[in-house]
């Protein structure tokens, strides 16, 4: 069967640059391939920055009341597409139903945000400041009638590189905020499912937003590093691995640019003997079989302290066994496929190298009831894992859950404070006391208190710790307003 190669969406229109290279869009429920996408489609990549470079001046002299207008526009589109776009995530990725809308959901939240850019891009202005007059011989000396301002300017040109587990969401975390800030904006989305992407970025247009404000080009690990080293761009967002993060946050800072990138996560859930069962029970299977594990706040390790695996073992087995594996649109199911073949390999290997290991495999996803084609694999659980295993410590990324034991909170932290992650964990407890030790203790950036996935609401950070993030200005909340813009101090005497 032919398929189509996906558009880049440059200055307004879609571009064709089909590169020498492409790669095929799959749909992981059937292993077919639904689309072609350009690997090296390096003519796109100049393009796009070009006009996004062409469209900063106007756009950012654009009084941001006038710039929000768009943002608005657009809230209102995406909400009435969003069954559309979530058949299209559930086509390319694999997602349930549900959970393609809750990310739609998610990513208007950020919209929603980015729209009080002119509450959060206000300056702030001392007047009068002085040096105490008794120092200075005069009035020019000790700044007399001298008053500061500290005033957000947006940067120019700045580049966003999203991971194929979220890619309706994770790109809002970044451009509106940053088109909002009056900067424009290149979005290189992942090779893997751009489908979804690319069609957001058509309904952005039809919000009305200026030629060249957004963009999108295509493409694969040429394609980012050569807008990553492109001088014209003056910052990057990313999201990935931890080992693409470093290279990339290396990279673009020796450059000189602005640089965040939110990287990978290895997530605990301690869980204390006095925690509510069934809450416990149920935040914990929901974390670590959403989307099939694959996100990067995916609870993948439980620690269990004092007797509490007595009861939480074989409830979340249960649980877990109870999941229905199948087509996201299909009704009842509850989990979809691995996005790609790379990542139910990956899976079934940490299966094998778990039992290698000496890990009681207490549910084998492999063994699971699943569709003939596609990249499936069931909830799996390990229990008895200890820290030095690859289980505990390597980012899986896949509906993997690795049960292990302390005796103590105390123990339990350590346990997770041994790893070199610190995007997020979790305590379920009874006890106030309990969560405030844990809470101050702990070595992450996000920490729940019997909430299974502790992801912030736009108007906080994401805010990964350790090599779970590179930069020092976190994706959303007022860092997101930060990263999109630097500071300018006025000094000032009317005389």
């Amino acid at each position: 069967m032919t398929t189509a190669t996906v558009a880049h969406f440059i200055d307004g229109a879609h571009f064709t640059d089909a590169g020498s290279t492409q790669r095929n869009v799959m749909n992981p429920a059937t292993g077919e391939a639904i689309a072609r996408v350009s690997m090296d489609a390096l003519v796109a990549a100049d393009a796009g920055v070009a006009a996004a470079a062409r469209a900063f001046p106007g756009w950012s002299e654009t009084p941001v009341g006038d710039r929000i207008q768009h943002l608005f526009r657009f809230k209102t589109i995406l909400e009435s597409n969003a069954k559309d776009l979530a058949a299209i995530l559930v086509r390319e990725h694999g997602k349930t139903t549900a959970e393609a809308l809750g990310s739609v959901r998610r990513g208007i939240d950020c919209i929603e945000h980015a729209c009080a850019a002119p509450v959060l891009m206000m300056g702030r202005t001392l007047p009068q400041i002085a040096v105490s007059s008794s120092f200075c011989r005069t009035k020019e000396e000790g700044g007399v009638g001298i008053d500061s301002t500290v005033d957000r300017l947006p940067l120019g040109v700045c580049l966003g590189i999203t991971p194929f587990n979220f890619p309706v969401m994770v790109p809002l975390w970044m451009w509106p905020m940053a088109v909002a800030c009056g900067n424009t904006f290149v979005l290189k989305p992942s090779e893997k499912d751009p489908l979804s992407t690319v069609r957001v970025v058509e309904l952005a247009h039809e919000a009305g937003f200026p030629k060249g404000v957004i963009n999108l080009v295509n493409g694969g690990v040429e394609v980012a590093s050569a807008l990553i080293r492109d001088p014209r761009v003056a910052a990057v967002s990313f999201v990935g691995s931890t080992r693409a993060g470093e290279a990339i946050y290396s990279a673009a800072a020796a450059a000189g640019k602005r640089v965040q990138c939110m990287s990978g996560a290895k997530n605990h859930s301690v869980v204390m003997p006095d925690a509510l069962r069934a809450a416990a029970i149920d935040g914990i299977v929901g974390s670590a079989f959403g989307n099939s594990g694959q996100r990067c706040l995916a609870g993948s390790v439980v620690v269990c302290v004092g007797d509490s695996a007595e009861w939480l073992v074989p409830g979340v087995v249960a649980a877990a066994r109870a999941i229905r594996v199948g087509v996201g649109d299909e009704a009842g199911c509850s989990m979809g496929p691995m996005q790609d073949d790379e990542g139910l390999a990956r899976v079934r290997s940490s299966i094998e190298s778990g039992r290698a290991e000496g890990a009681e495999l207490l549910l084998d996803g492999r063994a699971a009831t699943l569709p003939r084609s596609g990249y499936f694999v069931g909830p799996t659980v390990f229990d008895h894992v200890t820290p030095e295993m690859s289980l505990a410590r390597h980012e899986i990324f896949g509906p993997v859950l690795s049960i292990m034991r302390a005796n103590t909170l105390d123990e339990a932290t350590a346990m997770i404070n041994q790893s070199e992650y610190g995007n997020m964990a979790v305590i379920f407890t009874d006890s106030g006391h309990s969560a405030r030790r844990f809470e101050r203790a702990v070595q992450a950036g996000m920490v729940g208190v019997n909430v299974g996935v502790p992801a912030p609401m736009a108007a906080f950070p994401f805010a990964g710790w350790k090599r779970s993030f590179f930069g020092d200005l976190h994706t959303n909340g007022e860092d997101g307003v930060r990263f999109f813009t630097k500071a300018r101090v006025t000094v000032r005497r009317w005389i």
